[in-house]
C-alpha cells in the first residue's frame, strides 16, 4: 500500500501508542473548559515536540473534537524542501503510532487538478509541521481521512482561495500549522509574539507585517483572510514559549493554539 510514513515519530513526539496516549491524558488532566462559545472549523496549531508544544496543540484539538466532520486537512509550511506553490499528498494511507489514517486521496487529486499551484512532491512530505498533528487527529477524530497540504513559496491570498472552497464544506476540519518566533530571548519573543497573537485574535491582517514572525505565516494569513470573507471568529486558547520547559531564556521558541468558527 502506498503510505505517507510517519519521518519524525520518535523525535518530535514518541514511536509508542501507550507514551502518545499518556501524553494526551497528561494533558488533558491539566486544564478544564466549560464553555468555548465557539462552533470550530478550523484551528492554529504549533508543530514542535511535544514535550514543548504539545500541551497547546492538544487543548485546540480537544476543544473541537465534539464537532462531526469527514475530513481533516492539515496545511503546514515546508522546512527542508524548496517549493513554489504548494504540494498535496497523494498517498493511500498516513502512518502515525496510533494507527494508520486513510487519506481522502480522490478528493486531493479534485483538488490538485482544480489548483494550479497543487502537485504532487514526494519529497515535500518528509515534513514535521504536519506530521506533528497526526497523532492528534488520529486520537481525537478517529475514523475520519487526512488530506496533507505542505506548502512553500506563494501568497496568502492564493491559499486562502483554497481555504474558501474547504469552508464550504462543513465535512472539513481545517489544521493551520505553526510555530511563532525563533531563538530571541523570551523578553523580545513575547513582543514579537504578541504582535501575531493580536493579528490573529482582531482578524487584522495589516499587523502581522508589523513584526510578527511565523514559519507558518503563510497559512495562518490565508486562514486568517478566509475567516474574514467567510464571517468566522477567532479565539486564542493559549501561548506559551520553549521557556516554560527549558527555563533558558536565551533562545526562545513561542508556541500558540486558536480556533476559528462561528
Amino acid at each position: 500500500m502506498n503510505m505517507r510514513r510517519a519521518v519524525v515519530s520518535g523525535s518530535f513526539y514518541p514511536n509508542d501508542k501507550e507514551e502518545i496516549k499518556k501524553y494526551i491524558e497528561h494533558f488533558n488532566n491539566s486544564f478544564k473548559v466549560d464553555n468555548i462559545d465557539i462552533t470550530p472549523r478550523a484551528i492554529i496549531s504549533p508543530h514542535a515536540g511535544y514535550v514543548y508544544s504539545g500541551f497547546t496543540a492538544n487543548l485546540a484539538f480537544n476543544l473541537s473534537s465534539k464537532q462531526e466532520f469527514k475530513r481533516v486537512v492539515v496545511i503546514g509550511p515546508s522546512h527542508k524542501v524548496y517549493l513554489e506553490g504548494a504540494s498535496i499528498a497523494l498517498y493511500d494511507e498516513y502512518e502515525t503510532p496510533l494507527g494508520n489514517i486513510k487519506i481522502d486521496k480522490k478528493y486531493s487529486e479534485e483538488l490538485k487538478e482544480k489548483y494550479d499551484f497543487l502537485d504532487f512532491l514526494e519529497d515535500a512530505h518528509y515534513e514535521h509541521s504536519t506530521e506533528t498533528q497526526a497523532p492528534f487527529i488520529k486520537n481525537y477524530f478517529d475514523g475520519l481521512e487526512i488530506i496533507e497540504i505542505v506548502y512553500g513559496k506563494m501568497d496568502f491570498t492564493q491559499l486562502s482561495i483554497l481555504i474558501d472552497e474547504l469552508l464550504q464544506d462543513k465535512n472539513n476540519f481545517i489544521v493551520i500549522s505553526t510555530d511563532l518566533s525563533h531563538f530571541y530571548t523570551q523578553e523580545e519573543a513575547k513582543k514579537l509574539d504578541n504582535i501575531c497573537l493580536n493579528a490573529i485574535a482582531n482578524r487584522d491582517l495589516n499587523l502581522f507585517n508589523e513584526g510578527c514572525e511565523a514559519c507558518g505565516l503563510t497559512g495562518v494569513k490565508a486562514m486568517i483572510s478566509s475567516s474574514l470573507k467567510n464571517n468566522l471568529i477567532t479565539k486564542v486558547l493559549h501561548y506559551c514559549t520553549s521557556f516554560d520547559r527549558t527555563k533558558d531564556d536565551s533562545r526562545v521558541v513561542g508556541y500558540t493554539s486558536v480556533l476559528i468558527g462561528e
